[in-house]
């Protein structure tokens, strides 16, 4: 099948790279010339893993193209997957103005049937919106019964495991009204549904929903656990211990009930204040969810609280090391990291700061900018030369076994604060490490 996909970040990119994969014929259009420009030199302007090998294979195999030509692009596909960004506007609803932009660039060029198919993360009613921006454009070229359908597929793709979640999707969502354009998706995703068909045809609002009800469910469990490991540490139990306890009632299961220094990313974030202002737009305040976001917010300041309470609240003449940048493992991703929020309130209180994070240091030094007080080191011993603490802030795999007595060396004091209870605390003490993780209060 022919596929457009508008957009070349995660969702755009790993959208089109993996319907290449099965054998369809995609261009991926970007009017940003660098990406396309990184794209056309054989290498992807995100980081994540497994995607740059399917990207060059599907290129060599001329399956995959990359262009800034609208025109070329819209009249490709018969499908066209709109996978822009939907930022957060200053009231926290999703900003559709990239969406509608889109939206109008297809009106503007289309000249058989289309199926548009709003891919990215969406608040319930964008369809309609698409569908009044098309229509605007065709009435304008007397083209007003022209005929297209908009669909709603939300995307599951987890950062750092994208590309295995598309091509081993748990679930399909498509939402459709259009007999025509259900039967088009049902064969494109006919390759990824041989075992067992995963797909789910609702109607287009009921597609649009889940999605952020799926993300606002996974955000409200971590916070859930996070509050809880906050009340672990004042009664003296240890989280890690209650997390396996309940995890094991197969009504709870494990994911995401990890404790921590609070969730960031391009997703939870922003999904939760558009679910949240999106309510209170029809008068129905989500009193569940505005709590979810204020534990969040207060979660990230976690490990903050810990260094004041040991140093005290004038940290001028410290220095700490921070291992993790990202928001998360195997992902350059710095949005809403919480490594900016505990980065901040050191330097604010008088601190420096020497950071390592295996990926991330590149986009890192673009959002934090040039400044004195924190240096981006290349190696993780690097960052611990003479430091007061080391702080753990992302979960990175080569965070998980270092040497500790390489780290109690380099350290002015043996101090780990970990915020993602990477360690054991009985190990901890018995190497002489004071150590304190999130929740871990036995």
């Amino acid at each position: 099948m022919k596929v457009t996909a508008i957009g070349t970040g995660y969702v755009g990119l790993v959208t089109g790279a993996c319907l290449a994969e099965m054998g369809n014929h995609v261009v991926c259009l970007d009017v940003n010339p660098d990406k396309i420009r990184i794209l056309n030199d054989g290498d992807i302007p995100i980081h994540e893993p497994g995607l740059l090998e399917v990207v060059r294979r599907n290129v060599a195999a001329g399956r995959l193209q990359f262009t800034t030509d609208v025109d070329k692009a819209v009249q490709h596909g018969t499908l066209l997957f709109i996978g822009v960004g939907t930022p957060p506007d200053e009231d926290g609803s999703a900003d559709l103005q990239y969406v509608v932009a889109a939206a109008r660039s297809i009106g503007q060029r289309m000249t058989d049937y289309k199926v548009i198919v709003d891919k990215s993360t969406v608040p319930v009613g964008t369809a309609d919106r698409v569908r009044e921006a098309i229509q605007e454009e065709l009435v304008k070229r007397g083209l007003g019964s022209m005929s297209y359908a908009v669909v709603s597929n939300p995307e599951f793709l987890k950062e750092g495991a994208a590309v295995e979640d598309f091509m081993k999707p748990d679930r399909i969502i498509v939402g459709s009204d259009d007999e025509q354009a259900t039967l088009l998706m049902r064969a494109l995703y006919a390759p990824f549904n041989r075992t067992q068909d995963r797909m789910l045809v609702m109607d287009v609002r009921s597609a649009e929903f889940t999605k952020y009800a799926a993300n606002a469910m996974l955000a409200t469990r971590i916070s859930f656990m996070n509050e809880l490991a906050l009340l672990a540490e004042k009664v003296g139990a240890d989280i890690e211990l209650v997390r396996r306890g309940i995890g094991s009632d197969p009504r709870i299961g494990y994911q995401f009930l990890y404790a921590g220094a609070g969730y960031g990313g391009s997703c939870f974030p922003k999904d939760v204040k558009a679910l949240v202002k999106a309510a209170a737009d029809e008068g129905l305040p989500l009193q569940v969810l505005t709590a979810v976001e204020a534990a969040n917010e207060r979660q990230k300041r976690v490990l903050v609280d810990k260094v004041t309470a040991r140093f005290g609240n004038d940290l001028k003449g410290r220095h700490f090391a921070i291992w993790g940048l990202a928001f998360k493992p195997n992902t350059d991703d710095m949005r809403e990291a919480p490594s900016l929020v505990v980065i901040d309130e050191l330097t604010r209180r008088g601190a420096t700061v020497a950071a390592y994070d295996p990926v991330a240091a590149t986009e890192a030094a673009r959002v934090l900018g040039p400044r004195d007080d924190v240096k981006l080191v290349e190696r993780a011993e690097s960052a611990l030369q003479g430091a007061d603490a080391l702080l753990i802030v992302t979960e990175w795999k080569e965070f998980r076994t270092p040497d500790f007595d390489a780290i109690k060396a380099a350290l002015k004091q043996p101090v780990i604060l970990d915020g993602r209870n990477l360690y054991d605390p009985k190990l901890m003490k018995a190497l002489g490490i004071s150590y304190s993780g999130i929740g871990r209060g036995a």
